[in-house]
């Protein structure tokens, strides 16, 4: 009997990717090469206290702590770790070397989540963040895998694998920052367009997720916004509001300084096994487009 895969029967239902990345502002990104338990940070090889840290950092300052490792499995004499912040008072990412985990805990990333920055080295590149976490899920290693190789490939100063970003059923799934887009279902031929794609400032329409910045809602009117317009800057439109009504919610965006109108339905799906290893169904949400066009009153905003 062959084993369920929860990316597979995602194909299979013909599941949209659009509007279903993480919602995060802030990330802590340790390097940490050696194997992950399930939960990532409860099952590396982290000193207790850092460990005790990390879980802090995520439950009362709003930092999303994922662990990262280079795809040849190197084995540093230092710790490398960055700080990202991916809202809206401008993205940014700063970098470090550190002597040792133990030196993590000294870190000023408290005000992350509200874009203050750390103080350490600014990075001017991008990242490239693919989940390969197979012991939280099969898919992440299965199909993550051979796309970090391939990014590896052609951007290896700037390729990361990481740990469990969310989605496992749209695995491969990509986190690139500064800009905090989540993609899905990336092949690794098309690894090398997409980095030039980014590269050369644009986002890759086809496997977006959304940009974890904006609530589910916002992402979803976000991709329909750039299907309709064909606009693929990387830089994320300014939501002039939101408003939700019921399944509907309506979005005024400024983008290429043109104000947009769009209204998003969202829809209860019915459960799925969602993960490889779920244990039961799952609810999950599938936004579609009622409209899009040019905002006519922008006094109204």
């Amino acid at each position: 009997m062959t084993a369920f895969r929860c990316a597979a029967a995602s194909l299979d239902r013909t599941e949209s990717l659009v509007g279903t990345a993480s919602t995060v502002r802030a990330f802590l990104l340790v390097e940490a090469p050696g194997a992950w338990g399930v939960d990532a940070v409860a099952g590396a090889r982290l000193p207790d206290d850092v460990r005790a840290h990390l879980r802090w950092l995520g439950r009362d300052h709003g930092v999303r702590v994922l662990l990262i490792r280079d795809h040849v499995r190197r084995r540093p004499s230092t710790v490398r770790v960055f700080a990202a912040y991916v809202g809206a008072r401008g993205p940014f990412v700063e970098t470090a070397e550190l002597p040792s985990l133990d030196a993590v805990r000294h870190l000023r990333v408290e005000g992350l989540a509200a874009g203050e920055r750390p103080g350490l080295t600014p990075y001017e590149g991008q990242l490239f963040l693919v989940c390969t976490h197979g012991r939280h899920d099969a898919c992440c290693a299965e199909q993550g895998r051979p796309l970090a190789r391939a990014l590896h490939a052609v951007a290896p100063e700037a390729t990361w694998e990481v740990s469990h970003v969310g989605g496992d059923r749209f695995a491969p799934n990509v986190v690139v920052l500064p800009t905090g887009l989540y993609y899905g279902r990336l092949d690794p031929a098309d690894a090398a367009a997409f980095v030039d794609t980014h590269r050369s400032g644009r986002l890759s329409l086809p496997h977006l997720r959304g940009r974890c910045a904006f609530p589910f809602r916002v992402q979803a009117a976000e991709a329909f916004l750039r299907e309709h317009t064909g606009d693929t800057s990387l830089a994320a439109p300014r939501v002039l509001r939101a408003v939700r009504d019921g399944d509907l919610t309506r979005v005024a965006f400024e983008l290429a300084g043109e104000p947009w109108d769009v209204v998003v339905r969202t829809d209860h799906v019915a459960p799925q096994q969602l993960t490889c290893r779920a244990a039961n169904p799952s609810g999950a949400l599938a936004h579609t487009l009622e409209h899009v066009g040019r905002w006519t009153a922008p006094d109204q905003l």
